[in-house]
């Protein structure tokens, strides 16, 4: 059946989590739900939900998971449920699965936040926690000043200004280090990587525990993010823990335009605690991660609408319009509502997703 792609960005795009959550159900009517423990602005309840298409012993299995980072779900899942609507379950490759994971972070994507429930970036939250976490003492340096107790006026001033001198002291990559690489000792701060498993990242473990993928031949995940990167554009970025050896078969999947931080191609810089953690400890070279990083608008923008978000949880009190300016801005900046935009994504994720099945059917080889 042929479709056209402006009636499928339409179709696909939600514009809110409850939107796109029914839609998926819609579609994929086998699903399994896991309850959050957190509940969305108006006391609803909220779910990860899991479906499953293709062979349940298949050897070989690919991962769509939307809404790591909450707001930015939209585009992942738009990119899962057009996979579906274009009938896509009935191309499955022999001894090939697929399982979408939709919504990972339910609270941020119904409260239209990049953290978890706990106030925890979960792409930072897969550290190992039974050992000394690493310390970030840029972060500590520049806490203060990276969610001022006030976002206008001269104490944001002179946090700005401080920012501005560390910067140009110490360097826009040590920075953003600071800024972005994970830190676990401000709870309301950004990129915190939380203090232990958040419910997300539990949820997660139960999903790859019930479908059995540490005894698979081969797991091929796309992670879908947005915020990074020129407007429109799809980068796949690899991660730290799977090292040169995971970029070097993301790179035989996916070609050329495979990044990764340890190359210094990346548009992103090495995190702590990425979802990657936990794929290299389950699977190890069985694996193949990639972030499909859907960029938007200018970073300075990104960190903006992060700290404004990071200030309002701080000062729930606010001036209800101001609030309300600050939650549009930070989902404009992750969810672009767009056409242009929107297509650009659906467009990509149909790229990506095939490239995935040839690798997954053995099309590809995965030696560099």
């Amino acid at each position: 059946m042929q479709y056209d792609i402006l009636q499928d960005v339409s179709e696909s795009f939600s514009e809110t989590y409850f939107e796109a959550r029914q839609k998926f159900l819609n579609l994929a009517r086998s699903a399994i739900s896991y309850k959050s423990q957190a509940r969305g602005p108006g006391g609803e309840e909220l779910f990860t939900d899991v479906a499953w298409f293709g062979d349940r012993d298949a050897r070989r299995v690919g991962v769509l998971i939307s809404g790591t980072h909450g707001v930015e779900g939209y585009c992942g899942s738009a990119g899962q449920i057009d996979w579906i609507r274009r009938a896509a379950p009935d191309s499955l490759p022999l001894d090939v699965a697929l399982l979408l994971i939709h919504a990972i972070n339910p609270y941020g994507f119904a409260w239209n936040r990049r953290v978890t429930e706990e106030g925890c970036d979960l792409n930072r939250n897969f550290v190992d926690f039974t050992i000394p976490i690493p310390a970030n003492p840029g972060y500590e340096e520049l806490a203060d000043y990276l969610i001022p107790q006030e976002i206008d006026g001269p104490v944001f001033e002179a946090a700005e200004m401080a920012i501005r001198k560390f910067r140009e002291e110490k360097g826009e990559v040590a920075f953003q280090t600071a800024r972005k690489a994970g830190q676990y000792s401000h709870s309301t701060g950004m990129f915190f990587g939380g203090r232990g498993a958040s419910h997300s990242r539990i949820t997660l473990e139960k999903i790859a525990a019930v479908f059995d993928l540490k005894s698979r031949d081969l797991v091929v995940i796309v992670d879908a993010h947005t915020g990074l990167g020129p407007f429109g554009y799809g980068e796949l970025q690899t991660e730290q823990p799977s090292g040169l050896a995971g970029f070097e078969r993301a790179h035989a999947m996916f070609g050329q335009s495979v990044t990764s931080p340890n190359l210094g191609t990346s548009s992103s810089i090495p995190i702590r605690g990425s979802m990657d953690e936990f794929w290299q400890r389950l699977l190890a070279e069985r694996h193949v991660y990639v972030a499909l990083e859907f960029g938007t608008f200018d970073p300075e923008n990104g960190r903006r609408v992060l700290r404004e978000d990071h200030w309002l949880a701080r000062n729930m009190d606010a001036d209800p319009v101001v609030a309300k300016a600050i939650r549009l801005r930070l989902r404009e900046h992750y969810d672009p509502r767009s056409t242009d935009w929107r297509e650009m994504v659906i467009w990509r994720s149909r790229q990506v997703q095939r490239q995935m099945m040839e690798g997954l059917s053995g099309k590809l080889s995965l030696s560099a």
